[in-house]
């Protein structure tokens, strides 16, 4: 069995939230127990009904740094994040999803990139699905909602790729994949658990940047990101929620600036497209 070499001081803690995602648990925390600077795994699960319990359990009594913690229902992506960060007390927090495949310096590099900014800084890593082909969520914008009111172009958050460059500031992040620092982590009051899943790891960008942190994508640390894994099961209930995050954080970060008519359109906007995206998703 590798373990992973680092000091207690700059030791990287790996939470992992799992729901229904016995098909690449296994692969991950294989890779995370293997990974250079991993000193602490948490893994959460949100009360899954498949092999995932069972996949965990095993890599926990084969590994002391491995830590499980059962929800009893699903109470979401953002209490697990924090239930896992709770648990922990390495310096450097990395929140990887079950479906990332991380190689065996993936986080190191991070943490040797977040080390040596100045300043703090949340970062993630390049992203790719399983052909290589990239994510666009690792590189995003804020969303304007007034401003996709008019224009379809303001609606793609996506930004360009600037391989120019091995940090690349960016407004936000994937949740599938984020390094930082856990000081960072806990004055920005972590997650925010209003959120169920989707645009948790927008809002927590957010409040990072507005506490003075930059947000980049280290353009030089690609990782496998098999998407979705856990969410195919239950398209009505991901959209649901999703949904509801991007009101949530309309209300929370734009809301205050726009007119009572502006927010009933952004409102219609979000909900209007709800029944659709639902029949999207069922017919795929």
């Amino acid at each position: 069995m590798t373990h992973a070499s680092a000091t207690t001081t700059d030791g990287i803690a790996a939470v992992v939230v799992s729901y229904n995602s016995a098909s690449t648990i296994d692969d991950c925390l294989t890779r995370l127990r293997a990974a250079d600077g991993v000193t602490e795994i948490r893994i959460v699960d949100n009360n899954s009904q498949d092999a995932t319990v069972a996949l965990v359990q095993r890599h926990a009594s084969a590994d002391a740094r491995v830590r499980f913690i059962a929800n009893p229902d699903n109470p979401g992506f953002s209490v697990a994040c924090n239930q896992g960060a709770a648990a922990s007390d390495a310096p450097w927090l990395a929140f990887v999803n079950p479906d990332c495949l991380p190689d065996a310096d993936a986080l190191a590099r991070l943490r040797a990139h977040a080390a040596a900014h100045d300043g703090p800084v949340l970062l993630g890593g390049d992203l790719v699905d399983e052909a290589g082909v990239r994510d666009g969520a690792a590189r995003r914008r804020d969303p304007d909602f007034g401003a996709m009111l008019r224009s379809a172009a303001a609606r793609q958050l996506d930004v360009p790729v600037d391989d120019g460059t091995a940090l690349q500031d960016v407004d936000a992040i994937s949740g599938a994949l984020m390094l930082m620092p856990r000081a960072l982590f806990r004055r920005i009051g972590g997650f925010d658990s209003g959120y169920r899943l989707h645009a948790e790891d927008l809002d927590l960008c957010r409040r990072a940047r507005m506490a003075g942190a930059a947000v980049r994508v280290a353009n030089d640390v690609r990782v496998v990101h098999v998407r979705g894994v856990s969410s195919r099961s239950r398209p009505v209930f991901v959209e649901w929620h999703k949904h509801r995050g991007l009101w949530r954080y309309f209300r929370r970060f734009e809301a205050p600036r726009r007119s009572l008519p502006e927010r009933g359109a952004v409102w219609a906007a979000i909900w209007l497209r709800f029944p659709l995206a639902v029949l999207r998703q069922l017919r795929r």
